[in-house]
Order: structure tokens, then C-alpha cells, then sequence
């Protein structure tokens, strides 16, 4: 069996955390950790490792960092990482400024499970090739 994959969830909102870990956990993922902001889902990259985030892109400023400065500062910390930036249709330049930065794909809200574990999916198989 293959390994459970690890994923950080870093969102502002706690239902949309939920929502998220709900989704990946039925679909077999391990949710490694949670933060609430950009500083803090730094942090615990830094700490946990895992094999890929979710980053809401649109999070109140923490201490000057909000999502872009995080796609930044988790490549720069781990070129290989990979981010799925989650945001709401009205942030598509946000979106472009952290894919040029090194985030691997986006997920419009709100998604569907179906949306959100093709994205996911996509990415991790993409690491194995």
C-alpha cells in the first residue's frame, strides 16, 4: 500500500479548513497540520514537511506576511513544494502572482471535492514521473 501523503491546510476560515481536511481524508490523505495564517503555515512547513499545502491566498496580514509572501517563502525554504493556492474568483492576479512565485496550481472557491482531489492528484502524480 502506497503511503498516506501529507498535507498542511492553511486557511483563515476554520469551516473551510474543515472542509478541506474532510475532503482529503476520505480520499486517504494524512492532514499533517493546520494554520490560520501565512506566518504560521511558514512555520509549520518549515517544521512539518509535508508532502504538499493548500494556502488560501486571500489571509488577514500576519506580522507582513500574507499568502504571496508565503509561496515565496516556502519555495525559497523548499524549491520542491508543492502548493495549491485556494482562492475566490476575484483574486485571479493573486492567483498568477503565486504560480510565477512557484505555486503548482490553483483551486477556485467555492469547489467540489472532485475539483479540489483532481487538482491535488495532478500534482502528486506529477512528482512520481
Amino acid at each position: 500500500m502506497m503511503e498516506k501523503k501529507r498535507v498542511l491546510i492553511v486557511d483563515d476560515a476554520l469551516f473551510m479548513r474543515n472542509l478541506i481536511r474532510d475532503i482529503l481524508v476520505k480520499a486517504g490523505f494524512e492532514i499533517c497540520g493546520e494554520a490560520s495564517n501565512a506566518l504560521e503555515g511558514v512555520q509549520k512547513y518549515k517544521e512539518l514537511k509535508p508532502d504538499l499545502v493548500t494556502l488560501d491566498i486571500v489571509m488577514p496580514m500576519m506580522e507582513e506576511m500574507d499568502g504571496i509572501s508565503a509561496v515565496r517563502e516556502i519555495i525559497s525554504f523548499d524549491p520542491e513544494a508543492k502548493i495549491v493556492i485556494i482562492s475566490a474568483l476575484g483574486d485571479r492576479r493573486l492567483v498568477q502572482e503565486a504560480l510565477a512565485y512557484g505555486a503548482k496550481d490553483f483551486v477556485i472557491k467555492p469547489f467540489t471535492a472532485e475539483k479540489l482531489l483532481e487538482v491535488i492528484k495532478k500534482i502528486i502524480s506529477s512528482e512520481n514521473k
